[in-house]
Order: structure tokens, then C-alpha cells, then sequence
């Protein structure tokens, strides 16, 4: 019975492509949602799913459907360039910074849609999503972007977490901060671009934010956010198409295949906000029962959390503690 209801409704064509594509965005947006999450830029993600709006309509206006993809591309890189160039002002904070992008970019691409007499079903399946309509060509966009992210974050990955952690030591060590902020503000814009047609602009955000969180709920090392998150994304979108297939096939209840991945994400999120605490709460009895019995040295507790949940040293933090 789970067999089935986990596997058959992936013998059809296009639910294969829509698994296929949910799977990569699971992967990849699992690996950029925690430094999101370490960066806290969940808003910086969300404004970037509004800032591209006007290049969606732009680029259809000029070129049909084939113009949406490389529109909104150019409408992301552009937020992410502004918002590094304006946050590189200390009299400007990341907040109001992303509120006037966001606000302006989006009222942009609502003036130029009010100029058509109707919303094409084209620009509102870019508001909300059709992955079940993914094809060969927007799969192999999406394992480019996976592939070039995956590079980008494999190269950077020692210096993108020493900024995430301690930025003054990143300058003082020599590393240019404000190019790794742009570096990494145009990873989240690209992998933004890569899944608004699969859930729309409107849920992208989930699939950044809500792996990564529930990674950090699971876990306090490092090392291990980026399997959970990975982990969680490409569960959450492979139960969420099931769920939304089982529903409108078999129990005749229309359901969005987008929103109910997003949906699949949270339910996951809420089952680790038990879980967590409660391995957190096995592991310092444990602990404390070590302490007791003698196994542990003396300077154990020189080792504790920081304030973002993760194991680091009592001391400073040097480029030597990223690891």
C-alpha cells in the first residue's frame, strides 16, 4: 500500500519531470537556505521573490513565455547588485534597504501588468506555480543552476561562513566582505529565478527558508545543516507531489502541487520543533550522566553553544574554527 502510493504516481511523464524538478530545487535550495538562515536573509530571499516581478513582465511583453526566464534573471541580479551597493552605506540598514527594492521593484511590475487589459494565465502561473507542466528544457535549466551554485558554494564555503559568523574577522583577514555579499546575494537571486516556475514567486520563499530552519532545529553542528536541509527539501517535494496526486486523482480534491510541497515543508518544520528539543534534551542527560560517572574531562564544558545554536570554542573565533 505505501509502495504504491509512493511510487505509482511517478509512472506518468510529467509527474517523472515534476519529481525530477522538485528533487534538484530540494537540493539546492537545502544547501543556499542555510547560509540564508546563518545570514538571516529570509527577507532578502522573500523581497527578491517580488523584485523580480517587473522582469517577468517585461520579458514576456518583449518576448512571449520564452522572455519570463531570462527577465526575471536579469531583475534578480539587478536587486541583488542594488541591495549589496546600498547596505555597503552603514547609514543604511539591511531593512529598509530591501523594503524600498522590494516595493518599488514590485509596484513597477504591477504598473506594467495594469497596462494589459487581463492577467495572462502565463504571469499568474508565475505568481503561483505549475510544476506539473515543467518540461526537458526548465529541467536542464535547473541542473545548471544546482551545478553552478554547487561550485560557487564548494569554493566560497570557508569564507561564506566566517563572514556569516564573524565579518570583522573576515576583513581583518583580508577577505573582500562586500564581494562575498554580492557573491551570495546572486546565489539566492539565481535559485530564486530557478524555482518560481515550479512554485511560483509567491511560495519560493518556503523552499529556501523552512529545510534550513528545520535543519537547525535538528541540529546544532555545521557540518551536518546542509544534509538535513537537503534531506527535508527533496521529502518535502517528493511527499508533497504524492499528497497532491493521491488527492486529485484517486479523492477527487483539486490540490496545488506547489503549495502542497511548501505545505509537505512545513508539516516537517512543525514535527522538528518536537523533535529537536526533545534529542537536546536526551543528549544533555546523557551528558550530565557522563559527568557524574567521570568519563568526561574536566575541561569539557569549556565547549558550549553559541548564540546562533552551534557548537563553536568558548574563546574567539579564528578562520582555524571554520572547518
Amino acid at each position: 500500500m505505501v509502495n504504491r502510493l509512493l511510487v505509482e504516481p511517478f509512472a506518468l511523464p510529467f509527474m517523472q519531470r515534476a519529481l525530477v524538478e522538485v528533487l534538484l530545487l530540494g537540493a539546492v535550495a537545502g544547501v543556499v537556505g542555510v547560509f540564508v538562515v546563518l545570514r538571516r536573509l529570509a527577507f532578502l530571499s522573500d523581497a527578491l521573490t517580488h523584485t523580480v516581478f517587473p522582469g517577468v513582465v517585461i520579458g514576456y511583453l518583449v518576448s512571449g513565455e520564452s522572455g519570463i526566464v531570462p527577465g526575471a534573471l536579469a531583475f534578480a541580479v539587478l536587486s541583488a547588485a542594488l541591495f549589496t551597493a546600498l547596505t555597503a552605506n552603514r547609514r543604511v540598514n539591511q531593512d529598509a534597504a530591501l523594503a524600498i527594492l522590494l516595493t518599488s521593484f514590485f509596484a513597477l511590475g504591477v504598473v506594467l501588468v495594469s497596462r494589459r487589459r487581463s492577467y495572462t494565465a502565463d504571469l499568474t502561473a508565475f505568481l503561483f506555480g505549475r510544476v506539473l507542466t515543467v518540461d526537458a528544457t526548465q529541467l536542464i535549466q535547473t541542473a545548471v543552476v544546482v551545478v553552478g551554485v554547487s561550485v560557487v558554494l564548494l569554493a566560497l564555503r570557508k569564507e561564506l561562513v566566517l563572514r556569516a559568523f564573524d565579518p570583522q574577522a573576515a576583513r581583518a583577514m583580508g577577505y573582500r566582505v562586500g564581494l562575498l555579499d554580492l557573491t551570495l546575494n546572486l546565489v539566492i537571486a539565481v535559485v530564486v529565478v530557478a524555482a518560481v516556475k515550479a512554485v511560483g514567486t509567491i511560495l519560493v520563499i518556503a523552499l529556501l527558508v523552512v529545510p534550513a530552519a528545520t535543519a537547525r532545529l535538528l541540529s546544532d553542528r555545521l557540518v551536518l545543516l546542509p544534509a538535513i536541509a537537503i534531506t527535508v527539501g527533496m521529502l518535502g517535494g517528493w511527499l508533497g507531489l504524492v499528497a497532491s496526486y493521491e488527492a486529485s486523482i484517486n479523492h477527487g480534491v483539486r490540490l496545488a502541487s506547489g503549495a502542497t510541497v511548501v505545505l509537505a515543508l512545513v508539516v516537517f518544520y512543525l514535527l522538528a520543533l518536537v523533535v529537536g528539543p526533545l534529542g537536546r534534551f536526551v543528549r544533555g542527560h546523557r551528558l550530565r550522566g557522563h559527568r557524574l560517572r567521570g568519563l568526561l574531562p574536566a575541561d569539557a564544558a569549556a565547549v558550549g553553544e553559541s548564540s546562533d545554536g552551534l557548537l563553536a570554542p568558548a574563546g574567539p573565533t579564528t578562520g582555524a574554527d571554520i572547518r
